[in-house]
Protein backbone atom coordinates (compact mmCIF):
# COMPACT_ATOMS: atom_id res chain seq x y z
CA UNK A 1 0.00 0.00 0.00
CA UNK A 2 1.36 3.34 -1.22
CA UNK A 3 0.79 7.06 -1.35
CA UNK A 4 -1.00 8.11 -4.49
CA UNK A 5 -0.46 11.98 -4.37
CA UNK A 6 1.76 14.45 -2.25
CA UNK A 7 -1.54 16.12 -1.51
CA UNK A 8 -3.45 16.44 2.15
CA UNK A 9 -5.93 16.78 4.00
CA UNK A 10 -7.22 19.02 6.58
CA UNK A 11 -10.53 17.94 8.84
CA UNK A 12 -11.80 20.09 11.85
CA UNK A 13 -13.81 18.93 14.36
CA UNK A 14 -15.74 22.00 15.87
CA UNK A 15 -18.41 21.61 19.11
CA UNK A 16 -20.72 24.69 19.60
CA UNK A 17 -20.92 26.24 22.66
CA UNK A 18 -24.45 25.47 24.09
CA UNK A 19 -26.18 29.39 23.57
CA UNK A 20 -24.66 29.01 19.68
CA UNK A 21 -26.96 26.03 19.08
CA UNK A 22 -29.91 27.43 17.64
CA UNK A 23 -31.17 27.81 14.30
CA UNK A 24 -30.08 31.18 13.93
CA UNK A 25 -26.44 30.46 14.54
CA UNK A 26 -26.04 26.96 13.63
CA UNK A 27 -27.18 28.69 10.14
CA UNK A 28 -24.44 31.35 10.22
CA UNK A 29 -21.52 28.87 10.96
CA UNK A 30 -23.17 26.71 7.84
CA UNK A 31 -22.92 29.68 5.42
CA UNK A 32 -19.33 30.38 6.98
CA UNK A 33 -18.29 26.69 6.19
CA UNK A 34 -20.15 27.03 2.80
CA UNK A 35 -18.08 30.17 1.99
CA UNK A 36 -14.47 28.56 3.29
CA UNK A 37 -15.31 25.76 0.29
CA UNK A 38 -14.84 28.72 -2.03
CA UNK A 39 -11.58 29.25 -1.43
CA UNK A 40 -9.15 28.57 -4.22
CA UNK A 41 -6.43 26.84 -3.18
CA UNK A 42 -9.00 24.14 -1.79
CA UNK A 43 -8.91 21.03 -4.59
CA UNK A 44 -11.90 19.52 -2.52
CA UNK A 45 -14.20 19.69 0.50
CA UNK A 46 -16.83 19.40 2.43
CA UNK A 47 -18.90 19.76 5.90
CA UNK A 48 -21.47 18.20 7.62
CA UNK A 49 -22.68 16.59 10.65
CA UNK A 50 -21.83 13.42 12.51
CA UNK A 51 -23.33 10.39 10.27
CA UNK A 52 -25.73 8.07 11.38
CA UNK A 53 -23.63 5.15 11.25
CA UNK A 54 -24.18 2.20 13.71
CA UNK A 55 -22.40 2.65 17.24
CA UNK A 56 -19.46 1.04 17.86
CA UNK A 57 -16.52 1.62 20.40
CA UNK A 58 -14.09 3.60 18.26
CA UNK A 59 -16.71 5.90 16.70
CA UNK A 60 -16.88 9.62 18.58
CA UNK A 61 -20.07 10.98 17.20
CA UNK A 62 -20.26 14.02 19.99
CA UNK A 63 -18.92 16.86 17.90
CA UNK A 64 -21.71 19.11 16.20
CA UNK A 65 -19.77 20.15 12.66
CA UNK A 66 -17.14 18.63 10.87
CA UNK A 67 -14.90 20.19 8.19
CA UNK A 68 -12.87 18.23 5.76
CA UNK A 69 -10.66 19.84 2.90
CA UNK A 70 -8.03 18.62 0.35
CA UNK A 71 -5.15 20.16 -1.02
CA UNK A 72 -3.47 19.22 -4.13
CA UNK A 73 0.17 20.05 -1.72
CA UNK A 74 0.86 21.25 2.14
CA UNK A 75 2.32 24.56 0.65
CA UNK A 76 -1.37 25.31 -0.47
CA UNK A 77 -3.03 24.38 3.21
CA UNK A 78 -0.29 26.81 4.31
CA UNK A 79 -1.55 29.09 2.36
CA UNK A 80 -5.17 28.24 3.00
CA UNK A 81 -4.20 29.05 6.82
CA UNK A 82 -3.06 32.38 5.95
CA UNK A 83 -6.14 33.25 3.10
CA UNK A 84 -8.02 36.14 4.21
CA UNK A 85 -10.89 34.24 4.14
CA UNK A 86 -10.30 31.76 6.75
CA UNK A 87 -9.25 34.30 9.15
CA UNK A 88 -12.48 35.83 8.39
CA UNK A 89 -14.52 32.25 9.28
CA UNK A 90 -12.32 32.05 12.52
CA UNK A 91 -12.85 35.89 13.58
CA UNK A 92 -16.65 35.22 12.84
CA UNK A 93 -16.84 32.28 14.67
CA UNK A 94 -14.02 31.09 16.97
CA UNK A 95 -16.70 32.48 19.97
CA UNK A 96 -19.21 30.30 19.26
CA UNK A 97 -16.22 26.90 19.85
CA UNK A 98 -16.58 24.63 23.09
CA UNK A 99 -13.72 23.04 21.58
CA UNK A 100 -12.16 22.88 18.01
CA UNK A 101 -10.05 19.85 16.96
CA UNK A 102 -7.74 19.57 13.80
CA UNK A 103 -6.33 16.57 12.03
CA UNK A 104 -4.12 16.45 9.17
CA UNK A 105 -3.28 14.09 6.91
CA UNK A 106 -0.34 13.90 4.40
Amino acid sequence: MGRESAGMEHHVYFWLKEGKKNEADMAAFEQGMTELLKIDVISDGLWGKSAQTPERPVTDKSFDYALSLKFDTLELHNLYQDHPEHGVFVNAFKDGWEKVRVMDVA
